[in-house]
């Protein structure tokens, strides 16, 4: 049984999966929203808001072998109405709260022989999409700092990866979904012709966390339905 702590675990991806992994796994989920789905024996969650409250009192497993940080935004404005507080809203959300919780964690993810990190970007860090500019410069450097972190940290068997999905059935997306008029076009958009699922992005994040992901890292995934490689 691997410990597994899970950022953002009280809704949408984090929740799908913790969800999946904890029929394995010991998950340690932290949410700044009530995770009442969580009920299960192999969970111990923690109300907290990363960016802003203290994780001193927790008490983390002295060995963990997987991070997931989940939480994320949808920021979608035109240029000229994006202030820079929404830039740095997002940045804080992406970057330096994973950067906070790495560091916390740093000395417990170098006891097993090999750990795993797996962070978030977005179909929109490399396919340009109009009134993306503040998500797509945050989810940008969330790549780098993937690639960064897993060429830094490579001798000590610690991997990092990152997935980026496109347009994803989550309750951050659902001012997106709100209509089946909207549902369908933002499925049209798509090669594959539908909207991915929680449960699917999840899938792919617990694959980076497995053992059978051992031989990859400064990977950034992509799980968008085909929209950031094909063009039909």
């Amino acid at each position: 049984m691997k410990n597994i702590v899970i950022i953002g675990c009280g809704k949408g991806i984090g929740l799908a999966a913790a969800r999946l992994l904890a029929g394995q796994h010991h998950i340690t989920g932290i949410s700044r929203s009530d995770a009442l789905e969580l009920q299960h024996p192999n969970i111990e969650f923690h109300r907290k808001d990363i960016l802003t409250e203290t994780l001193d009192d927790i008490v983390f497993p002295d060995v963990v072998d997987g991070l997931i940080y989940a939480p994320g935004s949808i920021n979608l404005k035109p240029l000229n109405r994006l202030t820079e507080e929404d830039f740095k809203h997002d940045f804080e959300i992406n970057v330096l709260g994973a950067v906070k919780i790495i560091q916390k964690l740093l000395p417990h993810l170098r006891k097993p022989e090999t750990a795993s990190v797996v962070l978030f970007s977005s179909v929109a860090a490399k396919l340009g999409m109009p009134f993306h500019a503040s998500v797509a410069a945050s989810k940008s450097a969330v790549e780098g700092l993937v690639r960064s972190l897993a060429a830094e940290f490579s001798a000590q068997k610690i991997r990092f990866n990152a997935v980026a999905p496109s347009l994803t059935d989550t309750s951050l997306a659902a001012h997106l979904l709100s209509t089946p008029e909207k549902r369908e076009a933002s499925a049209k958009r798509h090669p594959l012709q539908r909207i991915g699922s929680a449960e699917e992005i999840a899938g792919l994040a617990a694959f980076l966390i497995s053992d059978q992901a051992s031989w990859i890292t400064g990977q950034v995934l992509g799980a968008d339905g085909g929209m950031s490689r094909i063009r039909l």
